[in-house]
């Protein structure tokens, strides 16, 4: 086998050599021992193969730049100012050139901050592993792996690297990330021929331990191990959400509008006689004016302003289009344990069944059908089971006594089983089989069951209790066991928990109902557990299912029953996933919380998955959103930030299309009415950039309340019509400033160019104030501070223009200030004319709703990267709404 400090190793002949070789060979080969590596020798390792990250997400100021190169509007704005230097329209092509230079400078700073944001979110979302270093296990950041290092996996645990196995406990592994075989596969530390794809002896980066537990040495990290080959090879491109989905087809809106109106301009402009190259320069001016050119550089501000804000309110987003995503949620599906319970589970009470067990008895045997170190109670990997976590914090843990008891085999717990069984030699020689596990369960599997058994387990249920149950066979002549000797079990007792529930639930369900967002609770938890939580919430439920009921449900009734439903109990990760696909395939927009490996199915079929920092590792690589405090609270604060996001990119897109589509309406008309240009294809561009620039400042715009009630949706229709209504508004007002200038002022071009100049920007920059909101503007909803002072900074400069330096360079002649009082005089009654229309459209009875939800293409499963792909060091729509019950107050 090559050494592992020395180049790059064969990652498929790498895994063959180490298969074929036993445990002690394999650790030899790779310059290792049981002990693991010292943390001299890791660091060296480091640093000769690099960090454990298949790629990373580091913000790359060249490829910010590059892609703000490839921007079409750039190339038109390049081709234009090309055709003005031709014509030896040296000014033009200055003006045009310092225009291009500011846009790609405003587009590259917000885009670039977006990247930095996004970093430092994934410098955040960590995966850890314990390793063996110095001879002592400890959790290492998993980028910190090297070949050779000893590592310890258990269930739930997503495959940090290429590893050959060392030891393992009925280690199974789910290998569909690779092979696309849907089936776990069993995995052993014997030594196998390593035929091709039969590589028994190790396990694969990327795939996740379903059962069992296991030791193992690393063979391969980051892009030598297999799936870091095929991650590098598929690139970094990322699926497209439904807000960039969105956003492309209003870029097709906007492409279609452009195309038919400049073609128009040119035709028109050639039937006139005016020179060809000239109509071309103004058409592709009016084309690159119509289109919001920093719209991208709207949308990133907006984002990453979001995350920076979701960030200091404990959620981390993942990718920066998924924040659009959360806020358009509309149901969420979650476990209660620490949503709507503390989560801190307490061992609460041992209940023997039959007269010849103990309460001590029931205890000592849940003590010993777990995991953990019986000399220490503490885990055999990281993330024990928090059932078994109490028992062990327990007062009653301190006279147990480890000494008499060896564990000589286990059968780890796994969602299937939903049990934990160990074979155990006491002090005495005798051998005990003894399983504990969720009472449906180990129930099926007990004889001779004393009569009353079930309604004592039923009051315990509905107390809100969650309850073990233990039983124990004699197991003599048995070295192993198997889960086929998990037969002809005697009941020994019930072990009870109790998960209180959070003294702040109740407000954050009222929070959001508030949005909009329906809850149900999907649990592993008994059905009367789950419903008594609810009562003690005041929530009135809707109706629950259990595991069995779902399986004898049709998609089609399920889907029906899924809508009405608020409880779903007993279910097992299908069962999770498939109500989950159930309601998205009925419209509704479905968030998934879940932290488990049990989780990791629903988290991937929903519109929108949420895990918590200390989840699993599959759970936080499934998931698109990671809140660092598992609350319900929290999540709302997310939702809101969401919506107000796409509210105020909404508002930009509002705004761009009706003033621009109006100014450029305006300038055709003109430039087939008057004898010269309306305005010169410099000055448009200019025009467009300062409108553009003081846009910047809407992200960070007050959002109106009713506009964070319910999810909004992209919805080109309506943005069409919004279009059509108001640009031709605003086109009524240039015409009157055309009258104005050649009838009153008789203004020359160079005077008709500057006031049509600032009266265009002055009313596509205030109308700002209008559109933003429904209600009336600054009374009822005011304005941010920072977007005041960039609208009307705006407006200042473009007066200022016809009086600067810059003036005859630009093209402008200065004005007589009756035009001013004229202007004053006009923008009121323009404001005041687009208040009513804005009543008028919104108010229409006739307006449609957008239509309903389809199921996303699949990108929440396409999203699925590389595992440890994070940074190395370096309108409201009424929704149905949940019924609930609130306790009356005595009367006083």
């Amino acid at each position: 086998m090559p050494d592992v400090g020395v180049g790059d190793v064969a990652v498929r002949e790498s895994l063959a050599d180490a298969a074929r070789l036993s445990p002690v060979e394999a650790l030899r080969a790779l310059g290792t021992r049981e002990a693991g590596l010292t943390s001299a020798e890791a660091a060296q390792r480091l640093r000769e193969l690099g960090p454990n990250a298949v790629r990373t997400h580091r913000a790359s100021a060249w490829s910010v730049l590059a892609r703000q190169l490839r921007s079409p509007i750039l190339i038109l704005l390049v081709i234009t100012a090309g055709v003005s230097l031709f014509l030896g329209d040296v000014t033009n092509s200055i003006v045009i050139g310092v225009i291009l230079v500011v846009s790609v400078g405003l587009g590259f700073s917000n885009e670039y901050r977006a990247e930095r944001a996004a970093q430092a979110l994934h410098s955040r979302v960590t995966h850890r592993a314990v390793v063996v270093r110095d001879g002592t296990a400890r959790p290492v950041d998993v980028v910190d792996l090297v070949p050779g290092d000893v590592v310890h996996l258990g269930l739930g645990a997503i495959v940090p690297a290429d590893i050959r196995l060392l030891s393992s406990e009925d280690l199974l592994c789910d290998e569909s990330i690779l092979t696309g075989e849907s089936l776990p596969v069993s995995k052993n530390p014997a030594a196998t021929p390593a035929e091709p794809g039969e590589l028994a002896s190790c396990i694969r980066m990327g795939t996740v331990v379903q059962a069992g537990s296991c030791v193992g040495v690393v063979v391969a990290t980051g892009g030598r191990a297999e799936f870091g080959r095929i991650a590098l090879g598929l690139g970094e491109q990322q699926p497209q959400t439904e807000f960039q989905l969105g956003l492309r087809r209003f870029s097709i809106l906007l492409l279609q509008v452009a195309i038919g109106l400049t073609s128009l301009i040119f035709v028109a402009n050639l039937l006139l006689q005016r020179p060809v190259l000239e109509s071309l320069l103004f058409s592709l001016a009016i084309a690159v004016g119509i289109t919001p050119q920093l719209l991208p550089a709207v949308v990133s501000t907006s984002l990453a302003t979001g995350t920076r804000r979701l960030a200091r309110r404990k959620v981390l987003v993942k990718r920066l289009v998924c924040i659009e995503d959360l806020g358009d949620m509309d149901v969420l599906v979650t476990d209660k344990t620490g949503t709507l319970t503390e989560g801190r589970i307490r061992f609460t009470d041992a209940l023997p069944i039959g007269p010849d067990a103990s309460a001590e008895d029931v205890y000592v045997l849940g003590l010993l059908a777990t995991e953990a170190d019986y000399a220490t109670g503490g885990p055999a990997d990281e993330g024990q089971n928090p059932l078994d976590s109490a028992l062990w914090e327990s007062p009653r843990a301190q006279t147990f006594q480890a000494a008499r008891y060896e564990r000589l085999d286990v059968i780890p717990f796994d969602h299937e089983r939903r049990m934990t069984s160990v074979l155990v030699r006491e002090v005495s020689g005798s051998v005990r089989l003894v399983t504990k596990g969720a009472p449906e369960d180990v129930l099926r599997r007990c004889v001779g069951t004393p009569a009353g058994t079930e309604a004592q387990l039923d009051e315990q249920f509905d107390a809100g209790a969650r309850v073990i149950a233990v039983a124990s066979r004699p197991a003599a002549g048995l070295a192993a066991i198997q889960p086929a000797d998990e037969q002809h079990l005697v009941l020994v007792g019930f072990l009870v928990f109790l998960d209180p529930p959070k003294a702040n639930a109740r407000r954050s369900l009222d929070r959001l109902e508030a949005l909009g967002i329906t809850v149900k609770i999907a649990t592993g938890d008994n059905a009367r557990v789950a419903e008594k939580v609810c009562a003690d919430l005041d929530v009135l439920s809707g109706g629950t299912l259990t595991g069995t009921q779902i399986d004898e449900l049709s998609d089609a009734d399920l889907g029906a029953a899924a809508e009405e439903a608020s409880i779903f109990a007993r279910v097992t990760p299908e069962q999770k996933a498939r109500i989950v696909r159930l309601l998205r395939e009925g419209g509704r927009a479905v968030g998934f919380l879940g932290d488990g490996v049990n989780d990791a199915l629903a988290l991937h079929d929903a519109d929108i998955g949420i895990s918590v920092d200390s989840a699993t590792d599959v759970a936080k690589d499934a998931a698109d959103v990671v809140l660092l405090d598992k609350d319900l609270g929290v999540l709302a604060d997310g939702v809101m930030e969401g919506r107000r996001i796409f509210a105020n990119t909404i508002k930009y897109v509002l705004m761009g299309t009706s003033s621009n589509f109006g100014n450029m309406f305006s300038a055709a008309v003109a430039s087939v009415v008057l004898s010269f240009l309306p305005m010169l294809p410099g000055q448009i561009l200019l025009n467009n950039l300062l409108y553009d620039t003081g846009q910047l400042a809407i992200p960070g715009d007050n959002v109106d309340e009713e506009q964070l009630r319910a999810p909004a949706h992209w919805n080109i229709g309506l943005i069409r019509r919004f279009m059509l209504v108001f640009g031709p508004i605003s086109s009524l007002f240039d015409f009157a400033t055309f009258a104005l200038m050649l009838f009153v002022f008789d203004a020359v071009p160079g005077e008709f160019r500057a006031g049509w100049f600032i009266e265009s920007l002055a009313t596509q920059t205030l109308i700002i104030f209008v559109i933003r909101t429904r209600r009336v503007p600054f009374l009822r909803s005011r304005p941010s501070a920072g977007l005041t002072t960039a609208a009307l900074s705006v407006v200042f400069v473009g007066i200022s223009l016809p009086y600067s330096p810059l003036a005859g360079l630009l093209g402008f002649d200065p004005l007589p200030v009756p035009f001013f009082l004229a202007l004053l005089a006009m923008l009121v009654v323009y404001l005041v004319l687009v208040e009513v229309a804005k009543l008028w459209f919104f108010g229409l009875p006739a307006q449609k709703a957008p239509a309903p939800r389809q199921r996303r293409s699949d990108h929440h499963i396409a999203r699925r990267a590389a595992p440890f792909s994070i940074t190395a060091p370096v309108p409201a729509v009424d929704r149905p709404r949940r019924r609930r019950r609130r306790r009356r107050r005595p009367s006083p």
